[in-house]
């Protein structure tokens, strides 16, 4: 597995991370023995990155990945700011103290690697106190080293203004392009690293789904698809379920010969040179071994990349439901 550095932290990453939402259960019931093989054959893959957060599952991610051997290369990051406890205007440096603590005993680590402030609404961010308590929590040892998971591009050239922000989460694939243009370079030229979810436009880029595809009621596919209980850019990147397939059937065209569509979408991401690292979430562990060789496949290109631009300026941004 290649490796990346995510920016400030130092830490070297497999450019191919694991996100473990689906361990909480949020894709639909995902038992004790699925949950424990798909953290062994990310282990045995070289998978190094792992990407958490307190609210899967009500801890329950978490949980399981502290149950789980990781060996001295793993760097598992969790996120916190969603909870009841804080959300969506409750927040304190005491509150996000008692979270980073109750993460660190799932977890079972003293310290935390890397925690990311979770989708923060706009305005605690801007008010800027919420900084300052990651800052201390770093200076207190409980944390190495803070970040961030944004839903917009204007949050995360915010987040990028605080000289202690090591990392940066954002929703970059190719149905949603508009971060190359002006963050990814910001986040290079102040060396934040950049963590990369929902690759796969929460399946879509799959190639896998028909209109007619249904989802466990459980499942955020199912019961956010609009919008209904958090972002609507969380879920199949805030295009319309239907027309989602539709500009899918449109990239498998462009697709290069022999490259199934998963990975033609990985690749695409990776080809940005200041993407550290991509967490693909998978709810069986032999697709583990679809995402990994992305990693290996060519770069696409320059003309193809081009090409890729051109239509998701013209075709996808004007079916984007949400801010960007």
């Amino acid at each position: 597995m290649k490796t990346r550095r995510l920016g400030k932290t130092g830490y070297e990453v497999s450019e191919i991370g694991l996100g473990c939402w689906q361990l909480g259960g949020d894709f639909g019931p995902l038992g004790d023995e699925t949950a424990m093989a798909i953290l062994d054959q990310a282990l045995s893959a070289g998978i190094s990155f792992w990407d958490s957060a307190d609210v899967y599952g009500d801890g329950l991610s978490e949980s399981r990945i502290g149950a789980h051997a990781k060996g001295p290369n793993v760097r598992v990051a969790t996120k916190l700011g969603r909870s009841g406890a804080l959300y969506p205007d409750k927040y304190s440096k005491q509150g996000l103290r008692e979270s980073v603590v109750a993460s660190a005993k799932r977890l079972g680590v003293a310290t935390l690697d890397l925690v990311q402030l979770h989708c923060v609404p706009p305005e605690v961010l801007r008010a800027g106190a919420i900084f300052g308590w990651m800052d201390e929590l770093v200076e207190e040892g409980l944390v190495r080293h803070w970040g961030a998971s944004v839903e917009t591009i204007e949050e995360g050239l915010l987040c990028l203004e605080q000289p202690g922000c090591a990392t940066l989460q954002i929703i970059f694939n190719l149905l949603r392009q508009d971060a190359a243009t002006q963050l990814l370079p910001q986040a290079a030229e102040k060396d934040v690293g950049i963590i990369v979810r929902l690759p796969l436009a929460s399946g879509l880029l799959s190639g896998k789904f028909s209109k007619d595809t249904t989802f466990d009621p459980a499942d955020h596919r199912h019961y956010n698809r609009d919008g209904a209980a958090f972002s609507v850019g969380e879920t199949f990147s805030g295009i319309r379920f239907e027309r989602g397939v539709e500009l899918v059937q449109e990239l498998k065209g462009l697709a290069p010969e022999g490259m199934p569509l998963s990975q033609f979408a990985l690749r695409w991401i990776l080809d940005h040179p200041q993407v550290s690292t991509v967490i693909a979430g998978v709810s069986k562990p032999e697709q583990i071994a679809d995402n990994v060789a992305a990693s290996e496949r060519k770069s696409l290109f320059p003309a193809l990349m081009m090409q890729l631009g051109e239509w998701y300026q013209a075709e996808v941004k004007p079916e984007i439901r949400g801010a960007v």
